[in-house]
């Protein structure tokens, strides 16, 4: 590699590119990892592999990095490895990179025109028998589930036709039904949706096509028993925007939020927009029906979240300057002229969360999270300057209550998203442990841990040592060795 990564926040203290492809058989364990556990604990995150050509890029821009822990016996194995894109073949040929902007196909070398430029960065997520690498721009990648080794990029076999894909699909655990949507579905800053549902062997059973209200982020979706939710954020695309070489997404403060609500098997006709004042929604939580009524737990953050997508006067609101609340919304799916109704369960600034996976689509009552505790220390000498997303605690949610049982990670610690394991396939919900990595900032390394979800306070009853740092992964998912669908 003949030119260095740029010295900016993307790529500084913890979130140096990383680019190691190995694997490391039977890690250190302090504690005890609990019998019940036996599965894979797959993640991954954006780990730039050659240095952007544009001189700098955005924290989404880099090509997706995996890594899996297999638990199994009270032992844990961890292998790490590349999604093999088109993208990276193309730039690992070249030896150096070759895109440009995040989601911005004018301002690539010319040389890779028509090339897929998906980095499946965002989620990976278990179907028929394989592990799909995701990112929203793109059809994901089919991974073997023991090797890692990439298989092919997955289109269903020609099922799915959208040119995009989401990173947050939900499965029925009722039926093992696969449901997905591609936003941008005709191509970039386009203001097409698709939905799909995929049968649990990964045969195409709905597919229905409408517009969006303004071509914007919907980067989450939620499943209840009934209906499909898709979350439309108001970060809008602008397809002159980016022949001029423009960000992807532009903050638009007068726009509202919508809720994009669809029956499951339905038409483009029984479709509805359910509006709420600006703000910015964020990962799904849980959706369930109940009495006529729909409801959608997800933290809502007040203002833009992403710096590097401000607004038309390049604005974008100081960090901490805006809170986020955990909110239940109720839709009247009886009245056609009703109006969503929030109700405010925590002010805890709470994100990635995940419910037990048994449980989606249904009533339910524990999330699963980490969040910013702001009274908590952190020590910057120690540690380092934080850069970007910062979150200091894994924490269980009574959806009930809005209270928190949380685990303060400690003053040079930082987490990443947890996970939540059940302790069986016939355990009561809740019952389990909750999973994720943590970096220990001071020592530039990692640690996997292991909680009580119902016991989180006391701390983990485990915590797997890592002989390397990980950089700060998005989304994971944890896969039963015996499949729960």
């Amino acid at each position: 590699m003949t030119t260095p990564f740029p010295k900016t926040p993307t790529f500084m203290t913890i979130d140096e590119p990383f680019r190691f492809e190995g694997s490391v058989f039977d890690l250190e364990v302090e504690g005890r990892i609990p019998d019940s556990l036996d599965g894979t604990f797959y993640r991954v995150g954006p780990d730039q592999a050659f240095p952007p050509m544009m001189g700098d890029a955005n924290p989404f821009n880099g090509d997706g990095f995996m890594t899996a822990f297999r638990i199994q016996g009270g032992h844990c194995d961890m292998q790490t490895r590349y999604v093999m894109t088109h993208r990276l073949k193309a730039e690992r040929a070249a030896r150096r990179g070759l895109f440009g902007h995040y989601r911005n196909p004018f301002t690539d070398d010319p040389i890779v025109k028509g090339v897929q430029r998906t980095v499946s960065n965002t989620n990976v997520v278990p179907h028929a028998g394989q592990i799909l690498a995701m990112k929203e721009d793109g059809p994901p990648y089919s991974i073997d589930p023991v090797t890692l080794e990439t298989r092919q990029l997955w289109d269903w076999n020609g099922q799915m036709t959208a040119t995009s894909f989401t990173a947050h699909p939900k499965i029925d655990p009722a039926t093992g039904e696969f449901f997905g949507y591609a936003y941008a579905a005709k191509g970039e800053a386009t203001d097409d949706i698709a939905i799909y549902s995929f049968d649990k062997h990964g045969k195409k059973t709905w597919e229905v096509w409408f517009k969006s209200p303004y071509p914007g982020m919907i980067h989450e979706c939620a499943i209840s028993e009934g209906y499909i939710i898709l979350p439309l954020i108001p970060h809008v695309m602008d397809i002159e925007r980016l022949k001029k070489g423009g960000i992807a997404f532009q903050w638009d403060g007068s726009l509202d939020q919508i809720y994009i609500v669809c029956p499951r098997g339905g038409e483009a006709k029984d479709v509805r927009f359910f509006r709420a004042p600006n703000a910015f929604p964020g990962h799904v939580i849980n959706a369930f029906d109940e009495g006529g009524k729909l409801y959608l737990d997800l933290p809502v953050a007040l203002d833009n979240v992403f710096w590097f997508f401000p607004d038309q006067h390049g604005k974008v609101p100081a960090p901490g300057s805006f809170g986020t609340e955990v909110t239940r919304w109720c839709f009247d799916m009886k009245d056609r002229n009703s109006k969503p109704v929030p109700v405010v369960l925590s002010r805890m600034a709470a994100e990635f969360p995940h419910c037990d996976d048994r449980y989606v689509g249904r009533p339910y009552r524990y999330g699963f999270m980490q969040a910013t505790d702001p009274t908590k220390p952190y020590n910057a000498e120690k540690a380092g300057p934080v850069m970007g997303f910062f979150f200091n605690t894994l924490l269980t949610m009574d959806m009930q209550t809005g209270k928190a049982d949380e685990w303060f990670a400690g003053d040079t610690t930082t987490t990443q998203e947890p996970v939540f394991a059940p302790k069986s396939a016939t355990s009561p919900e809740g019952e389990g442990y909750v999973i994720g990595v943590v970096n220990r900032r001071a020592e530039h390394r990692s640690d996997l841990v292991i909680l009580d979800a119902m016991r989180m306070s006391a701390g983990p009853v485990a915590t797997i040592k890592l002989p390397v740092r990980l950089k700060y992964g998005i989304h994971g998912n944890w896969v039963p060795t015996v499949p729960m669908y």
